[in-house]
């Protein structure tokens, strides 16, 4: 069985171990080691990537307690290698798990909510709670989670025997069997995970809940931390500067200015239309219901518009009658005949 580096810490970039065996793997690699500090995927979350010597880790997977690395190149047996950890998405992933952690204990302590779903994506992160949550709890969850984040609470990892396995009261999603691993921050949540995670909250930084939709009865929450939350908040700020800069008003005041302006672009197209319809009215009077065939083209009328205008000349002349229009490139067709 490989020894797990990343289960007794979190923080080892760089490591050394012996090459167990190496096979193919359809256009790659199947690697396992004597030991690794590379986390396989599991728990909602993808596994590290890096490089052992010069062969790039693509991918990392725990099958029967085997740790299998899919690499780009082979690597020979029995060979002493160095493995490299890809850090700045560790740490990035640390931040994320971490963060999921904390929101998860606080919704748990102040809703009762159980997390039932997680996904640790490359941009985003969903939760999943079995209970429907208001606009407020959401606020209130997440200010007591960046409350747990500032006071920089502890975090601690830990195999139990079963005796005091028994007496913890522990989240879990699922039934575990085997030795359980428990992720506990202290003061928050007590959690049975097998993923690497900060020493200390203070590391996350930040806690941003993003989206929120309803679910199965309960809600599917998105949120970004540390680095990803300050990501996001950057890129929303460039755009309400730009917008804000091209409505000449208050960053703080461009959501009135936007309802504002949204306001005034349907009065405008309303009374587009109505000129529109007295435009058309105009035309239809000028044609002569002797004429048995009339073709008409009008530029710049939407498909509605011209199938009125097509309506309203059959309806006076009769005959047959086809309107064109150009409009965005496109070309609009609409006839009626006797």
């Amino acid at each position: 069985m490989t020894e797990k580096l990343y289960d007794k810490d979190s923080y080892i970039k760089q490591f050394t171990a012996t090459v167990i065996s190496c096979e193919e793997y359809f256009d790659n690699f199947a690697v396992v080691l004597s030991k690794t500090a590379f986390f396989p995927e599991g728990g909602g979350q993808g596994s590290d990537r890096g490089f052992l010597d010069n062969a790039k880790v693509l991918d990392v997977q725990i099958k029967d307690d085997e740790i299998i690395h899919i690499t780009d190149k082979a690597l020979p047996v029995s060979a002493e290698v160095t493995g490299v950890i890809d850090f700045e998405r560790r740490f990035d992933f640390m931040q994320q798990h971490s963060g999921e952690h904390i929101v998860s204990g606080v919704a748990h302590r102040l809703y009762g909510c159980e997390n039932v779903g997680f996904h640790l994506g490359e941009d985003i992160v969903t939760l999943d709670f079995d209970k429907p949550l208001s606009k407020e709890q959401i606020s209130q969850i997440e200010k007591q989670s960046n409350k747990a984040v500032f006071e920089n609470r502890a975090f601690y990892t830990y195999y139990p025997d079963k005796e005091t396995l028994r007496n913890l009261v522990y989240r879990s999603k699922k039934e575990i069997e085997g030795d359980i691993r428990i992720v506990e921050i202290e003061g928050v949540d007590m959690c049975a995970c097998c993923a690497p995670h900060v020493k200390n909250s203070g590391e996350i930084g930040l806690i941003k809940l993003l989206g929120v939709e309803n679910l199965r009865g309960g809600v599917r929450i998105e949120l970004k931390c540390g680095d990803r939350a300050l990501s996001d908040y950057n890129e929303k700020y460039e755009n309400i500067k730009a917008i804000s800069a091209k409505l000449c008003t208050k960053q703080n005041e461009t959501a009135d200015a936007v309802l504002k302006l949204c306001e005034q672009i349907s009065n405008l197209k309303f009374e587009i239309t109505s000129l529109k319809k007295e435009m058309l009215e105009k035309k239809v009077n000028a044609f002569s219901p002797e004429k048995s065939v009339t073709a008409l083209f009008e530029d710049g009328l939407e498909i509605k518009e011209l199938q009125h205008l097509a309506d309203a000349l059959y309806k006076k002349c009769g005959g047959i009658r086809a309107v064109f229009s150009q409009s965005e490139k496109r070309i609009f067709l609409c006839n009626l005949c006797v």
